[in-house]
């Protein structure tokens, strides 16, 4: 078998970046030739990333359509691309980075088959691989996602934009589904990692649960399923995230010892920084009795007992409410937190942000 189509794969997927990029070393062939068919990697590689139709593509690589069909079809069963409904209800294809994108899908079934612990165990190696070649994980310049909080646990009268309520994507967003928390059944599948949180937790919306629902990834639930849904993640301690943008398409309900959108928050120098919702909690010291609930719970580590007291680090809180969500004596409440910028309103405008905030570094790098 020719290396050629997973050279050129590895090239690909350096250029569409993430956290976990192309990287020309062993372990990424390794990983690409058990996700990937010779073929299969050849079409990756020169898709757009852009939601594209099939006449498109095979224009592009000199293909011929029935064929290119039948393994774009293949591909996007397998996680290996998106696709979205096109204005005349054709299906559009598009390229995906490995992270956000093809290694969440590979256990988003919540499948446990020698081939999905193959998968796992590679996904696993090539991470480590890659973080030891780059000395850690990768800094967080801009951040790529955020925390949305706990409602309950706001202040009431506060001002809170629907972006920040997760009641308010559940409401107008049709359909929803729900699978299984990829980061815990990765970890699960390939260390026997196992921290007994919850894992049918993990949400999509709109065109996101479309494409889950019909590549049979998850299955669709009512709104009322996904409330019920949403209250087993807070009882459990779990803290809503998702991409940084004030329009999501998934809702991850991530816990610090396995996601990684809280592991690389958590590396960050100050995490706070890295992921935030815009609020902080504080603490009515007259209703405060002392349990320690709070601290225990605190996915950043962020509270402390001093004089009998939660004391909050801002540098590491999240403002994810799950402190308060958890406070037997309702001590506990969010309030907005002063200096957060509010989420770019898509996509287009989070790339540009973290375009703007690579620049930056770069050149205070040079200076």
């Amino acid at each position: 078998m020719s290396e050629d189509p997973y050279k050129e794969l590895c090239q690909a997927m350096a250029q569409r970046g993430g956290p976990y990029p192309g990287m020309d070393i062993p372990e990424f062939y390794a990983l690409a030739k058990e996700l990937f068919l010779p073929d299969e990697a050849k079409v990756c590689a020169s898709m757009p990333r852009r939601p594209s139709s099939l006449s498109q593509i095979a224009s592009q690589m000199g293909w011929e359509e029935r064929s290119l069909g039948e393994i774009l079809e293949a591909m996007a069963d397998k996680g290996l691309c998106g696709t979205a409904k096109g204005p005349q209800g054709e299906t559009l294809y598009m390229a995906l980075p490995f992270v956000p994108g093809i290694f969440e899908y590979q256990f988003m079934r919540g499948t446990a088959t020698e081939r999905d612990k193959r998968i796992a165990r590679l996904i696993r190696d090539y991470k480590k691989a890659v973080e030891k070649r780059r000395g850690g994980l990768p800094k967080i310049t801009f951040p790529l996602n955020r925390v949305i909080p706990v409602e309950k646990t706001i202040q009431a009268g506060t001002r809170v934009h629907t972006y920040q309520q997760v009641s308010s994507y559940i409401d107008r967003y049709e359909p929803i589904s729900v699978s299984t928390c990829f980061c815990r059944h990765e970890a699960k599948l390939s260390e026997g990692s196992d921290c007994g949180k919850p894992n049918q937790v993990c949400m999509q919306f709109g065109d996101g649960a479309r494409y889950v629902i019909e590549r049979r990834m998850g299955r669709e639930v009512t709104k009322k399923e996904a409330r019920e849904i949403l209250k087993r993640a807070e009882e459990a301690g779990l803290v809503h995230a998702s991409i940084n943008t004030q329009e999501i398409d998934f809702l991850c309900n991530c816990c610090p010892c396995h996601c990684m959108i809280l592991k690389m928050a958590l590396a960050q120098p100050r995490p706070a920084l890295a992921l935030q919702s815009g609020f902080e909690p504080r603490i009515d010291p007259d209703k405060c009795v002392s349990c320690g609930t709070c601290v225990e719970r605190c996915p950043a580590k962020a509270l402390a007992l001093s004089q009998d007291v939660p004391e909050v680090d801002r540098d590491r809180c999240f403002g994810c409410g799950v402190c308060s969500s958890g406070c037997p004596s309702e001590a506990i409440e969010l309030v907005e937190r002063e200096g957060i910028s509010p989420p770019p309103p898509d996509k287009r405008a989070l790339k540009d942000a973290l375009v703007k905030a690579s620049s930056h570094q770069k050149e205070g790098q040079k200076g």
